[in-house]
């Protein structure tokens, strides 16, 4: 037996007795743990969960062990994945912590911020939003205007942001400003962490069509970042922006993800294939030829997207995934939000309630879901930017 496969069993042998029954079926909303402790999760479970793996350093399996990490080589974190969808595990800890900054840090980051911010984040600590888009650089990010003014060992901070994910909830922001004015506008930006809970900072939610408000509007009137907290150079942020993006774009963390639902697994159905006819909740419905193409076709493109992913982490020999994220956003952007089509297709007035005892409470959820989805192709760069991205990075087409 070689050393991979002693991993493997001992992995598997471990799993089994430490990932609790709950954790191993798809993310219930509000059960998930995302760092911090001002959104708590509501399944004691999770915290099971993420103590048993904070202690194997398997919340961020790949990162060096002196910050908290799992020191997992390439093959030995492939097989980490395999084991976790063979039983279906949650991951134990997400955000923009583990999935964002995290990395990014990594990438860009000193000695003494790895040490002071890393072992937070995969110890599920502290929480983190991101400080991009303003009322007039959303697309076009580089006419960014929140600015920061040196003020000794320090910068203060003012200005605005928009569509703030879970600002409400942050410790941290990791935060785009602009230290050079003179400066094109695609350079004199600077990339700055500060803590969210400061005098300076005021957090408003936008109210959204689906009930839930994600989003936010952030305010920052002299703001305090220490110069510490700067991330690389100083009017040199763009670069460390766009990195950020492509490990937020790639989506390889929901390798290790049970919650990898298509169209008929979100409503809990019994399918009997030949027939396809569906059942959930007492409710009978027989699917017509084309839905049923459309539902063969979104499984299809689901488990391609999945195997595509799988062989981006088998093939990547760079530290950080490239512009080939992009693709991995565009086409999941567009196969989630048929999802969520497919099911309101499926569950017809049923799937269009918003409140009263007429639906359930799973047939409330999954059409607020459905509204929800509707952003999916604008948040964290539109389809549009995306397919710029590709045609110029990947496919080398002229401007």
């Amino acid at each position: 037996m070689n050393s991979l496969d002693e991993f493997r069993l001992q992995t598997r042998d471990w799993l089994e007795i430490n990932c609790p029954r709950s954790m191993r079926t798809r993310m219930v909303p509000g059960e998930q743990i995302t760092g911090g402790q001002k959104r708590p999760s509501s399944n004691p479970d999770s915290y099971l969960w993420l103590d048993r793996m904070i202690e194997k350093g398997w919340t961020v399996p790949t990162w060096p062990t002196e910050y908290g990490g799992g020191g997992l080589e390439k093959d030995q974190f492939l097989i980490l994945l395999q084991e976790l969808q063979r039983i279906q595990a949650r991951p134990p800890l997400g955000g923009m912590g583990v999935d964002m900054i995290g990395p990014t840090l990594l990438e860009f980051g000193t000695d003494s911020q790895k040490a002071r911010h890393l072992p937070a984040i995969a110890r599920g600590e502290t929480a983190w939003c991101q400080g991009y888009s303003e009322p007039g650089a959303g697309s076009d990010l580089a006419s960014l205007t929140t600015k920061a003014e040196p003020d000794g060992d320090r910068f203060l901070i003012n200005g605005s942001k928009i569509w703030t994910s879970g600002a409400q909830t942050a410790d941290w922001i990791f935060c785009l400003v602009r230290t050079d004015f003179s400066a094109p506008k695609h350079k004199g930006i600077s990339f700055v962490l500060f803590p969210m809970d400061q005098e300076g900072v005021t957090v408003k939610p936008i109210n959204m069509i689906n009930g839930h408000s994600p989003f936010c509007e952030t305010f920052f009137h002299n703001a305090v970042a220490k110069k510490e907290d700067l991330v690389y150079k100083e009017n040199h942020g763009w670069a460390v922006a766009k990195r950020l993006l492509q490990y937020e774009r790639s989506s390889l963390s929901s390798l290790a993800n049970a919650d990898t639902a298509g169209a008929l697994e979100r409503i809990k159905p019994s399918v009997n294939l030949p027939r396809l006819a569906l059942q959930y909740e007492g409710k009978k419905k027989n699917i017509s030829s084309t839905l049923r193409s459309r539902i063969l076709k979104n499984e299809l493109q689901r488990e391609a997207f999945l195997f595509t992913q799988r062989r981006a982490v088998e093939e990547e020999e760079a530290q950080a995934p490239g512009s080939t994220s992009s693709i991995f956003k565009y086409v999941e952007a567009n196969y989630v939000k048929e999802q969520l089509e497919i099911q309101l297709a499926i569950r017809g007035f049923s799937g269009i309630g918003w409140e009263g005892d007429a639906f359930s409470n799973e047939e409330i959820s999954m059409g607020r879901l459905w509204l929800e989805a509707k952003s999916i192709s604008i948040a964290g760069g539109s389809n549009e930017i995306q397919l710029n991205i590709i045609a110029k990075r990947v496919l080398g087409l002229p401007d």
